[in-house]
């Protein structure tokens, strides 16, 4: 355990906290991956403008924060390709927690840079964010993840319109647990610059965190320039079942989009949140105004692969022949629903719930056999 002189350097972790760094890692590592196979790509950089110490504890034991775990991943990336250059953004404004940052760095070597700042969050991104336009060949990941709802996005916004991947901590809970008690005219203008709204019209949203979520999408789609952009957001609770905030992931390729849902209910153990549900989901009831089936409960806060199987049937409720393929472009669109990583357990649910039909058929296009999906009429409600 951390000594007392490293109380106030070295914070304590909690199971949500662990699990989000988890989850970076494995998206990190599943990310770059991919794109060292893209021969467009020639340099990969990483960015965390708010790294606290880089190491915590959890139960005396010492735990790995992102950056840590996110630096040693790149490292064994740039060892695997030695001709791509590997760029590492960290910083903090305590100087004390970036000197013990430091200490749990590896080293740099070849193309791999590691560079360690101290400054405010916003003057590092106000510097980095305008060398990106015009980079063709550099792909960026901005992982934003402030210790309150404070999101300035004045200085995301050249990464959000550009070739790269932004991901932001929202802390949801900070907002909805203090609107309608704030006073303080600084907390005021926080909040409505994080939202971008008078923050009188901020109270009405109340602990209501859904709109609070639902107002930052809609900022991220207007703040991202024309063209097409994809957004997924997924919630983490603390053990008393409490949203604390989302991890949303900001990109405009479908590819990284997908991979970030996979990556999500993989780490979450084959679901969409961090929330216990203690087992409701295997709770069936019939639905006697559609299909007149027993289906799964839902709960949209934890989706299961049962929600997937209940969102696929509901789309093509009565359709005979749908080729398999069909299903899982349907779920490369939903903002969270993997198309990949499940397959096998989503056609076990449309089968086994929903008496949907697989069979082969010959394409006669190409002599091939395809699997075709012949569904039951019949929309659940979700």
């Amino acid at each position: 355990m951390a000594g007392s002189n490293n109380s106030k350097i070295i914070d304590e972790a909690r199971p949500h906290t662990i699990m989000k760094f988890k989850l970076v890692e494995e998206y990190i590592k599943a990310w770059a991956q991919k794109l060292m196979l893209n021969s467009s790509c020639y340099e990969l950089v990483f960015i965390d403008c708010m790294c606290n110490s880089g190491v915590y504890t959890y139960n005396g034991e010492t735990v790995e924060g992102t950056p840590v775990r996110v630096a040693k991943v790149l490292l064994d990336v740039a060892r695997t390709y030695p001709q791509k250059q590997i760029q590492i953004y960290l910083n903090d404004k305590s100087q004390e927690k970036v000197d013990e940052l430091k200490k749990h760095l590896p080293a740099n070597e070849g193309k791999f840079n590691i560079i360690v700042t101290v400054k405010d969050r916003d003057e590092l991104l106000e510097t980095i964010g305008p060398q990106l336009y015009g980079r063709q060949h550099l792909h960026y990941f901005l992982f934003y993840d402030p210790y309150d709802a404070s999101i300035n996005w004045s200085v995301l916004i050249p990464f959000l319109r550009n070739w790269g991947e932004v991901m932001i901590n929202h802390m949801v809970l900070d907002t909805a647990r203090a609107i309608t008690q704030v006073k303080r005219e600084a907390t005021k203008e926080k909040y409505a610059n994080t939202y971008l709204i008078d923050f009188e019209k901020l109270v009405p949203f109340g602990s209501d965190k859904k709109a609070y979520e639902t107002r930052v999408e809609e900022i991220i789609q207007g703040l991202k320039g024309h063209r097409r952009y994809f957004v997924s957001a997924f919630p983490f609770y603390n053990t008393h079942n409490s949203q604390l905030y989302s991890l949303i992931h900001c990109t405009d390729h479908i590819e990284g989009f997908k991979l970030y849902k996979q990556v999500a209910w993989k780490t979450f153990g084959g679901k969409s949140s961090t929330k216990n549900t203690h087992g409701d989901h295997y709770q069936l009831s019939i639905d006697y105004a559609n299909t007149g089936l027993f289906v799964p409960a839902t709960d949209e806060s934890c989706f299961f692969v049962t929600d997937i199987a209940k969102y696929l049937q509901k789309s093509f409720s009565g359709q005979t022949n749908v080729p398999l393929e069909s299903l899982w472009r349907r779920l490369d669109l939903h903002p969270i629903f993997p198309s990949d990583g499940f397959r096998q357990e989503i056609r076990s649910e449309l089968k086994n719930i929903y008496g949907a039909r697989f069979s082969a058929v010959v394409n006669p296009t190409d002599g091939k056999k395809h699997t075709v999906v012949s569904f039951q009429k019949g929309t659940p409600t979700l």
